[in-house]
């Protein structure tokens, strides 16, 4: 991809002879090579390079089109500042987006050099190692049917007409492994997990061997689990999974089309525990992705969204910060329509007067390490989920596998039953939270 201030100089010379005074673009393009394996053999290896650009024109009037290309050579870009040009006389009237007042802002400074990716060969010979690793671990292993290794270059740059030039590159692997169990008389289990790092050589391919290994052997011999009212403890990928499934609860944009569980007026109210705080957090040291700038080139920072329980921040865009008298958060997506999503969370256990839990004293509690089927079973607008688990009953610190269960209940009603929330937290790639325990939810069994 050549360089933001290239790209910036035929654009506006293209936007001065095409009569274009107003326009910003936002591109990225990623490199990425990925390997899979079966049976220690290469089962798909693929290589690709995508680029997206996406540019925005406001005419006279200030109606704004929008126009995606692939090309961010000096004729593809002209092409598409006069696509979106036309486009702009048909532009919305309502709530017309414009530039961040923040895109010439100073960004973070994070360390992230991109890294020189391995060949491919080398991905396949590590990967069908962790796959023989974990046939090897125990003879109820029959296959490991999900599986890949991969390493990103991605590139992205913001730019607009009054100056703002921004562009970033970073640099990734990732790696998963998902077993499948066969044992004579009892139903196929499985388990995985998932590990990504900044380069290959610090890929933590051992530590996700041990807990694919763990958690697939912790299934073996399970058991059928009764109906009833449970105390539950969600793992930190299961709780943001849940807080993520939710998040319209925080999300301007959700929030001003009214398909949200929350309103305007929701900021300061106590919907969560006071032992629950949550921050989106796009720069802590454990987002390997992390990303300093939006699409509309603000840049990221941590936001604060529950603090001690009380909603304390909406995630902004330029467009919805402005209309509800606030500051864009960093939290944009560009696109035909300008999006709000969050980018990593830190859900952080505050202190508090109550009593303290531990797995090892408890009696007939639900640990809920996975939670599926979110697409399917989560209604966002009632707040209501009902949704199958992996987890296991815990009686004294032993843990024995439940067959196949679901558990229900509502978001808002699961926040303020928020009983405890342990100090230690584990670094997930969705965000950084540690196990948070329920006072009581809905279990059904088989």
């Amino acid at each position: 991809m050549p360089k933001v201030e290239e790209i910036a100089n035929y654009a506006q010379t293209s936007a001065q002879n095409i009569g274009i005074k107003k326009f910003d673009i936002y591109g990225s393009s990623v490199d990425d090579t990925s390997v899979e394996v079966f049976q220690g053999e290469p089962k798909q290896v693929e290589a690709s390079n995508r680029s997206t650009v996406i540019v925005r024109v406001w005419n006279q009037d200030n109606l704004v089109g929008v126009t995606t290309t692939t090309d961010v050579d000096s004729l593809g870009i002209e092409l598409a500042l006069k696509t979106a040009y036309e486009a702009s006389h048909f532009g919305v009237k309502d709530n017309i987006p414009d530039f961040s007042p923040e895109a010439k802002a100073k960004t973070p400074e994070i360390k992230s050099e991109p890294v020189s990716p391995a060949p491919a060969a080398t991905l396949i010979e590590k990967l069908i190692s962790a796959e023989k690793t974990l046939m090897d671990a125990h003879p109820a292993i029959v296959a490991v049917p999900y599986n890949g290794m991969s390493q990103q270059d991605v590139n992205r740059f913001y730019l607009n007409s009054e100056g703002a030039l921004r562009q970033e590159s970073r640099s990734y692997a990732s790696i998963y492994l998902y077993t499948k169990t066969e044992q004579e008389g009892k139903k196929p289990r499985s388990a995985g997990s998932y590990k990504v790092s900044q380069s290959l050589d610090g890929l933590d391919i051992d530590g996700c061997l041990k807990e694919a290994t763990e958690k697939t052997l912790s299934h073996l011999d399970y058991k059928p689990i009764k109906s009833g009212q449970y105390q539950v403890v969600f793992s930190p990928r299961a709780f943001l999974s849940l807080l993520g499934a939710f998040s319209n609860l925080y999300n301007a944009q959700n929030i001003l089309d009214k398909q949200s569980l929350s309103t305007p007026d929701s900021l300061g109210k106590q919907i969560a525990s006071s032992g629950l705080s949550v921050y989106d957090d796009a720069l802590h040291p454990g987002n390997v992705s992390a990303e300093t700038f939006d699409g509309e080139g603000t840049p990221t920072r941590r936001v604060p969204i529950i603090e001690k329980g009380i909603l304390t921040g909406f995630l902004h865009s330029t467009g919805t910060a402005k209309r509800m008298n606030a500051q864009p958060t960093g939290n944009a997506n560009l696109g035909a329509k300008v999006t709000v999503s969050p980018n990593y969370y830190h859900v952080v256990g505050e202190e508090t007067s109550g009593e303290s839990y531990s797995l090892e004293t408890v009696e007939n509690v639900v640990y809920i390490d996975n939670l599926q089927a979110l697409h399917a079973g989560v209604n966002a607008l009632q707040g209501s989920f009902s949704l199958p688990f992996d987890g296991w009953l815990v009686n004294h610190g032993e843990l024995t596998s439940i067959d196949s269960a679901t558990v229900a209940g509502d978001f808002l009603k699961v926040l303020q039953s928020i009983i405890f929330v342990e100090s230690e937290a584990e670094i997930t790639p969705r965000g950084v939270c540690p196990r948070v325990w329920i006072d009581k939810l809905s279990i059904t069994g088989e």
